[in-house]
C-alpha cells in the first residue's frame, strides 16, 4: 500500500517520466513519446495534466485571453458532403440559405457596436459560385468598418475561391489579402491522414492542398490558426502525427498563432447517425479530451504558444478544466454559432465576456481581452470592470439561430444559374 506522496511517484511509469522531464527540460517531445503520454492512465494520467499545467504557466502566464468575436456562416449549401458535417445542406434541400452581402455587413457592424473587435467567415461551398464572392464580402465588410478583423475563409473555401477563380492558390491569397482578409482560420484540416481523410471526407481538400494553402498564407504575412478535430476514426498514432506535421510547418513558417482541438459532436453527424464506419466514437471522453489538450501543450511546447479549448463542444464547467490541462485561451463569444450547434451541441452560441472572466477568476486566473493575433487589449486583473457592449445583452434571441435561420424565406438559396 503507497503510505505518502514520495511513494506514489516512486511508483510512476519511469517511461513517462522520463517522457515528462525531457517536455520540463524545454526538449521536443516526438511522435512516438507523445503516443505514450496518451496512453497514460492512473498517476502518470495526473502527471501528464500537472507538467502541461506547468508548461503553460512558463509559456504564457496566468491569463485566460478571449476575444469578442461574431461566427458569421453566411451559408449552408455545399458540394461537399463530408460525414461529419451535420450543417451543410444540398444546394435542392428547402433548408438551404445564403445571406446576402449587406446582411453580412449588417451583422459585422451590429457585432462591432456591441464591442466585437473580429468578425469569424466561414460557409460551405455552393455551386456555380462566381469567383469574386468571398473578395466582395471582405471589401464591403471593411468599407463599412475599416477596424474590424476579418478572419475568414478555411483551406477549403480558399482553394475553392481560387477554383472559380481560375486562378493559383498563392494568387487568390494575395486577392483576399488586398481584399481586407486578416487571418485565416486553419480549419478543415480535421486529421491530416489522406486515407482517414478519404473516408471521413471524400473529395475534400487534400493534406497537400491544405498545407499548400496554409504556407501560402503565411508566407504572405496572414496568419492562421491550426485545428485538430478528435474522436471520430482516428488512431491516437494519427493524431501525434498531426501534431508533429503542424509543428513542422510552424518550425518553417511561425504562422499559426493557437492550436485549437475539436471534439467530434457525434448527435447529428451523417457518418454516426447513420453508423456509416465500424468503430465509430461519439467524441472523446473526458479524460481523451484533458489528454488531448495536455498533449498538445507538451508537443508544441517552444512552437505554439496558445492552446484553444473550444468552449461550444465541452461547456463551461470542461473547459474551466482544461485550462488546468495545458489550455490558456477562451476562444471567441460567437454571438451565431451554427456549425457545432447543428452537428448536435448543447452548450449555445454565445458567452458573454463578463462570463468568461468570472470563469478565468474561479479558478485563480486573470481574464484578459486579446485581439485575433493575440496582443492583450486589457486584463482585468481588479474584477470591478463596468458592463458594457455585449455584457449588457440579457435576450439572445435578437442574434437568431440556425434553427431559425433555415426557414426564413428571404435568404433561401437560389442557385445563380436559375436566377
Amino acid at each position: 500500500m503507497t503510505n505518502n506522496i514520495d511513494s506514489l511517484f516512486r511508483n510512476a511509469d519511469p517511461i513517462v517520466i522520463e517522457i515528462l522531464n525531457k517536455a520540463l527540460s524545454e526538449k521536443e517531445v516526438s511522435a512516438k513519446e507523445g503516443l505514450e503520454l496518451y496512453k497514460t492512465e492512473g498517476i502518470e494520467f495526473h502527471l501528464v495534466g500537472l507538467v502541461a499545467n506547468e508548461l503553460r504557466k512558463r509559456r504564457v502566464g496566468n491569463t485566460v485571453s478571449y476575444v469578442v468575436n461574431r461566427n458569421i456562416n453566411f451559408t449552408n449549401v455545399c458540394i461537399k458532403q463530408c460525414g461529419f458535417c451535420a450543417f451543410s445542406r444540398d444546394f435542392r434541400e428547402e433548408e438551404g440559405y445564403f445571406l446576402p452581402t449587406e446582411e453580412i455587413v449588417r451583422r459585422a457592424k451590429e457585432a462591432h457596436s456591441l464591442g466585437a473587435t473580429e468578425v469569424c467567415i466561414q460557409a460551405g461551398l455552393p455551386p456555380d459560385m462566381e469567383g469574386d464572392v468571398y473578395e466582395n464580402i471582405c471589401r464591403e465588410i471593411k468599407k463599412e468598418i475599416p477596424d474590424i478583423h476579418i478572419h475568414g475563409f478555411s483551406p477549403e473555401e480558399i482553394l475553392y475561391g481560387a477554383t472559380r477563380s481560375n486562378v493559383s492558390i498563392t494568387e487568390f491569397l494575395k486577392r483576399m489579402k488586398e481584399a481586407g482578409v486578416d487571418t485565416l482560420p486553419g480549419t478543415s484540416a480535421e486529421i491530416l491522414d489522406q486515407k482517414l481523410r478519404d473516408k471521413i471526407s471524400p473529395g475534400r481538400i487534400t493534406v497537400k492542398e491544405w498545407e499548400e494553402v496554409i504556407k501560402g498564407a503565411h508566407k504572405i504575412g496572414i496568419n492562421t490558426t491550426s485545428t485538430m478535430m478528435f474522436g471520430h476514426l482516428e488512431t491516437l498514432e494519427q493524431r501525434v502525427n498531426h501534431i508533429v506535421k503542424l509543428r513542422e510547418i510552424q518550425k518553417e513558417t511561425g504562422g499559426f498563432t493557437e492550436f485549437v482541438p475539436l471534439n467530434f459532436v457525434h448527435t447529428e453527424a451523417p457518418m454516426y447517425k447513420h453508423q456509416l464506419h465500424e468503430g465509430i466514437q461519439q467524441g472523446g471522453s473526458g479524460n481523451d479530451v484533458l489528454l488531448t489538450h495536455a498533449v498538445a501543450r507538451i508537443m508544441f511546447n517552444n512552437s505554439i504558444d496558445n492552446i484553444q479549448m473550444s468552449w461550444v463542444k465541452e461547456g463551461q464547467k470542461m473547459s474551466q478544466l482544461l485550462l488546468m490541462w495545458g489550455a490558456n485561451d477562451f476562444g471567441g463569444t460567437l454571438m451565431n454559432e451554427s456549425i457545432s450547434t447543428s452537428a448536435g451541441s448543447e452548450y449555445g452560441q454565445l458567452i458573454r465576456p463578463k462570463e468568461i472572466r468570472r470563469m478565468a477568476r474561479e479558478i485563480g486566473r486573470i481574464p484578459a481581452e486579446r485581439n485575433t493575433q493575440y496582443k492583450i487589449l486589457k486584463k482585468f486583473e481588479e474584477g470591478n470592470e463596468s458592463e458594457e457592449g455585449l455584457d449588457k445583452i440579457t435576450d439572445y434571441s435578437q442574434f437568431g439561430s440556425y434553427a431559425e435561420l433555415i426557414k426564413i424565406n428571404e435568404f433561401r438559396y437560389k442557385n445563380p444559374r436559375e436566377k
